[in-house]
């Protein structure tokens, strides 16, 4: 197993299912969409920022183990500023991004106004270096990049 994916399985292990007060992370952008599940609203909301996610919860209390992962996986690239979208909160929101990129299940990631898939694939990624490189292109450097450094001049 990598460092970095030992990192993430212990980062998962200890926020287990976000149960607790959590603190709101700066940036984040929490809301429900009060609004229809239309295919143009979700298009506006999928192009609005550079990464969004629809979970169930918030990035400070997920709701679901696939959606803490996604949360804890952001987090260990230290991407904090993120468009978060709690499906829960907004049952045509939840049916309708779910019709909107034809995958049946939450959480959804997006990047850049393009869907990448749920937790296991941002995990597959976040495994094998992609996540880094699709971040990048955003202009969002990784921070486990960070710590590579900090590592390698030690």
């Amino acid at each position: 197993m990598s460092a970095s994916l030992g990192r993430a399985a212990a980062a998962l292990l200890r926020w287990g299912r976000g149960v607790g007060g959590g603190l709101r992370v700066p940036g984040v952008r929490a809301a429900s969409s009060g609004e229809s599940g239309s295919a143009e609203h979700l298009d506006t909301l999928v192009k609005k920022d550079k990464v969004v996610v629809f979970l169930k919860g918030t990035p400070e209390q997920p709701q679901c183990g696939f959606s803490n992962a996604v949360v804890q996986i952001l987090r260990l690239h230290g991407v904090r500023d993120y468009a978060a979208y709690n499906v829960l909160d907004d049952p045509q929101l939840r049916q309708g991004i779910k019709d909107y990129s034809n995958w049946p299940t939450i959480p959804q990631v997006y990047l850049n106004g393009e869907f990448v898939g749920g937790c296991d694939i941002l995990l597959q990624m976040h495994q094998n270096g992609d996540l880094v490189e699709e971040l990048k292109k955003l202009g969002i450097r990784s921070a486990l990049l960070d710590e590579k450094t900090d590592q390698d001049s030690k």
